[in-house]
C-alpha cells in the first residue's frame, strides 16, 4: 500500500503579498534542499535541538534559503531577530542594534543579528562585531554569496562557523513548484516540457522560480498552456550566476584550466561557454590561454603558443560573436595537445640558482672582446663557433667557472620533447667524449 503524502506546511494565505514571501517556511523542517545542515543529525539541526546557537556565516548562492534559515533560527531558539542589510546600513545602525541587544540581555532575552550581504561591510565595520560576538551580546548570522575566506577578515571568521548552503536541486525546486500550486490553487499555464524548462531556467534559485510562477499565474484566465517557446517569450531567462570580479570568475577559469590540462576538450568547451555566457571578457580568456600554452604545454608542442596568439589576434579583429570561435578553436587545440611542464620547472630551478649565485661571471671564452684590453685579459679566448664544427656542437662549458654544471631542463617523452630528448642525449654523449679527450 502506498504511503500517504506528507502533509503540506502551513503558509501565509495573504494574496496581497509576493508569492515567495507567502511560501516562506515557518519551521526549519519545511526548508528544502539543505538537509545536510538542517536535518536533526546535521550541524544546525543539532544546535537548534540543544538550544545553543553559535555565530555563523551562511554562504550560498541566491535563492537557496539563507534569510529564511536565519529567521527560523531566531524563532526556534527564542531569540529576538534583528535584520540588517550591509548594503544600506552603517556603523550608526550597528550601534543601535548593539545597544538594544545589551538592554535585552539585562532582562534575559538574547538577540540574533542577521546581516544580509555581510561581505559588503568593510574591515572596520566587521571589526565592530567582535566584542559583542565575543561576550555573547549577539549571535551573529551573516549571509553571503561570496567566499568568506576572501571577503571576511580573519578575526571575525575565527569567531563564526561557516555553513555552505547548496543551490537547490531539481527535487527541491519541484517541491516549491508543488507548494506554490497548492497555496494558490492555480497551476501556471504550462505544458509538461515548459514546466521542466522553467525549473531548469531557475538554475537552483528558489526565489526566481516562485517569482516566475507568480508572473505566469497573472496571465489572463483561460490562457492556453504554453510550450517552451511560449514560456521564453513570457519570462526572462535568469542571468547566469557569475561575477567577473569574485569567486565565480576564479572558479570557472580554474575549471577551464584544469580541463585543458586533463586533455578534455568537451569539458573545456563547456567551461569556456559558461564564462562567455556569464559576460566574461573574451580577451581575458585569450590571455589565459597564452599562459597555458607556455606553462602546461611548452616544448611538447611549440605551435600551441602560436595558436593561442592567433586566436587572440582573430578576436581583436572580429570581436564577438565571430571571434569567439577562434578562442574555442584554441581551447580544443590546447586540450588535445601533448602536455609538458619541463620548461616551467626548469626555469623555476634556474631562477633559484640564479638568486644563489647572482654575482658569478660568465666564463671568459664566451665574452665578447671589442677592445685590445679585453682581448689581453682573455675575453673570447679559445671560443669555438659551433656551426662551423663537424657535428655543429663544441661541448664547451657555458656555466660560470665556479659553478658545477646543472641540468635544469629535463624534457619528457611527450610530443616534440621526445625529439629534443634525443638531441640532448646525443649532445651529452659528445660532451662527455670531448671532456675525456681533453
Amino acid at each position: 500500500m502506498k504511503d500517504p503524502d506528507p502533509p503540506l506546511p502551513l503558509f501565509d494565505d495573504d494574496a496581497r503579498r509576493p508569492l515567495a514571501d507567502r511560501l516562506r517556511p515557518r519551521t526549519l523542517e519545511d526548508v528544502v534542499g539543505q538537509d545536510h545542515l538542517l536535518a536533526p543529525d546535521a550541524p544546525i539541526g543539532r544546535m537548534v535541538a540543544g538550544q545553543r546557537l553559535v555565530s555563523a556565516i551562511l554562504w550560498g548562492p541566491p535563492g537557496c534559503g539563507k534569510t529564511t534559515i536565519a529567521r527560523l533560527l531566531a524563532r526556534q531558539t527564542d531569540l529576538a531577530f534583528e535584520p540588517l542589510s550591509a548594503t544600506f546600513s552603517g556603523v550608526a545602525d550597528l550601534r543601535k542594534v548593539f545597544l538594544a541587544a545589551q538592554r535585552r540581555r539585562q532582562v534575559g532575552q538574547g538577540t540574533l543579528l542577521f546581516v544580509d550581504e555581510i561581505h559588503r561591510f568593510n574591515r572596520a565595520q566587521q571589526d565592530s562585531f567582535l566584542p559583542y560576538v565575543e561576550d555573547g551580546t549577539i549571535v551573529l548570522v551573516g549571509a553571503t554569496t561570496e567566499n568568506p575566506s576572501f571577503e571576511l577578515n580573519g578575526a571575525l571568521l575565527s569567531r563564526c562557523q561557516v555553513f555552505l548552503l547548496k543551490r537547490l536541486d531539481e527535487t527541491a525546486l519541484r517541491t516549491l513548484f508543488d507548494r506554490a500550486e497548492h497555496l494558490t490553487g492555480r497551476p501556471p499555464p504550462l505544458d509538461r516540457d515548459a514546466r521542466q524548462a522553467l525549473i531548469t531556467m531557475a538554475d537552483g534559485d528558489g526565489r526566481y522560480l516562485l517569482n516566475m510562477i507568480e508572473q505566469l499565474q497573472a496571465l489572463p484566465e483561460g490562457t492556453p498552456p504554453l510550450d517552451v517557446a511560449g514560456l521564453t517569450q513570457q519570462v526572462q531567462k535568469r542571468a547566469p550566476l557569475y561575477d567577473k570580479a569574485q569567486e565565480g570568475h576564479y572558479n570557472l577559469i580554474s575549471a577551464l584550466h584544469k580541463s585543458l590540462r586533463g586533455s578534455d576538450p568537451d569539458a573545456a568547451l563547456y567551461w569556456l561557454a559558461r564564462m562567455l555566457d556569464g559576460g566574461e571578457d573574451p580577451l581575458y580568456v585569450a590571455r589565459r590561454l597564452v599562459r597555458f600554452a607556455n606553462e602546461d604545454i611548452g616544448m611538447a608542442d611549440p605551435q600551441a603558443v602560436h595558436q593561442t596568439l592567433a586566436a587572440w589576434d582573430v578576436y581583436e579583429r572580429l570581436g564577438s560573436p565571430e571571434g569567439e570561435l577562434a578562442i574555442a578553436q584554441a581551447v580544443v587545440y590546447l586540450a588535445t595537445a601533448p602536455k609538458s611542464i619541463a620548461v616551467y620547472r626548469g626555469f623555476g630551478a634556474a631562477q633559484r640558482h640564479a638568486r644563489q649565485t647572482g654575482s658569478l661571471m660568465p666564463p671568459a671564452h664566451i665574452l665578447n672582446a671589442p677592445t685590445r684590453l679585453m682581448k689581453d685579459i682573455g675575453y673570447g679566448k679559445n671560443y669555438q663557433y659551433d656551426p662551423d664544427l663537424p657535428d655543429g656542437f663544441s661541448g664547451a662549458n657555458y656555466f660560470p667557472a665556479e659553478m658545477d654544471r646543472e641540468t635544469f631542463y629535463s624534457p619528457t617523452s611527450n610530443g616534440y620533447e621526445e625529439e629534443i630528448r634525443r638531441r640532448l642525449s646525443q649532445w651529452a654523449a659528445l660532451r662527455a667524449q670531448r671532456e675525456d679527450d681533453d
